[in-house]
């Protein structure tokens, strides 16, 4: 594929194009030192306060949105007690109004306006307005109407339902100025268990009939875009949501679970944002950690956590975007097939 010069020299300073045309960075996927064998106590510091770490770009600004949102766009836990369409309206309507905001935001910019036209883009190619495989024949259009009408809807109900059981003590619920220490350390490691849900139930999506039936649907977003990260069978919805299901079983403040699920309701934009780096001006940009996911995307069978505990690492389904890996899939995937067939 003929590409322009100048692209080339400009994502030369970060990676590089094969002979395909597809962006590959130089920079290998890895792991932040929290999960290692001797512990690092001072790496694991420095990696959580630093930019990019645990907390920031990311996870401290769902943290925000999902505070602000109980604390000032949701009716108090009491209105919960008696499940009724208007209390689940207003939570919709939040919640496509953070969807519509936040993933629209990312696509004008990268994919309406092509601000840095290529320039990090994983694949040479926009996604396709002539396609059968997409409903209207338009990925976007596709990936739009899955998002509001099932990944928005299923959201919402988890939210409301789960107040719904807070509202009426069938589970327990704490004060955030009693138990501050508590709530903080919660807050603080929704990260932690969306890594883990998130592994297990996309492993679980992974085998028959599940994929078939559900997470196909996911997968034809092979040249994924913003809109690609919520675009899913309602199946694979409900299991993508159910991480709010942990507050059946913990002490909880309604804080959290709607920090939880604005994490998992935000989180797939930049994850799915088709660009390594984001840029915000002429010589400015920075890392979308949207790679691991990406290579998933393309090949499917690697990478199904998302980054922070080596999950995919411990059983052997890691791919950091080097030959070797490559070729360890492949081995892999042959020995997969060698054993089906026999």
């Amino acid at each position: 594929m003929q590409l322009d010069r100048g692209l080339v020299l400009a994502e030369a300073k970060y990676g590089h194009r094969d002979n395909k045309g597809h962006y590959k960075p130089d920079k290998r996927v890895g792991y932040p030192p929290i999960f290692v064998w001797p512990l690092k106590p001072v790496s694991a510091l420095v990696w959580i306060f630093s930019i990019p770490g645990y907390f920031l770009p990311w996870n401290l600004f769902y943290v925000f949105v999902g505070l602000i949102s109980w604390f000032y766009l949701s009716p108090p836990l009491e209105a919960y007690a008696d499940f009724n369409l208007e209390i689940f309206l207003i939570a919709f309507a939040r919640n496509s109004f953070l969807v519509g905001l936040y993933f629209g935001a990312f696509h004008f910019r990268l994919y309406v306006q092509r601000a840095q036209e290529l320039e990090f883009k994983f694949n040479p190619r926009w996604p396709s307005n002539k396609s059968k495989q997409f409903m209207f024949g338009n990925q976007n259009l596709d990936n739009i109407t899955l998002t509001f009408a099932s990944g928005v809807t299923i959201w919402t109900g988890f939210e409301v339902g789960i107040l719904w059981f807070a509202s009426n003590d069938y589970i327990s619920v704490i004060n955030a100025k009693e138990n501050l220490f508590y709530f903080i350390a919660m807050v603080f490691l929704v990260h932690l268990w969306r890594d883990l849900h998130f592994y297990l139930i996309h492993r679980l999506i992974h085998f028959e009939p599940l994929y078939s039936l559900a997470h196909r649907v996911h997968h034809k977003n092979v040249n994924p875009g913003p809109w690609s990260g919520l675009a899913m069978h309602p199946i694979e919805h409900l299991f993508y949501f159910s991480c709010a299901l942990l507050y059946l079983f913990v002490p909880l403040h309604p804080a959290f679970i709607i920090i939880t699920l604005v994490h998992a309701g935000l989180s797939p934009a930049p994850g799915h944002a088709g660009f390594e780096r984001i840029k915000t001006a002429e010589n400015k940009s920075f890392d979308s950690d949207s790679y691991a996911h990406y290579l998933h995307h393309k090949y499917f069978e690697c990478n199904y956590a998302d980054g922070i505990m080596p999950l995919d690492r411990w059983f052997g389904t890691f791919h950091d975007g080097s030959e070797e890996a490559q070729e360890r899939l492949r081995k892999r995937l042959k020995e997969k097939t060698t054993k089906v067939r026999s």
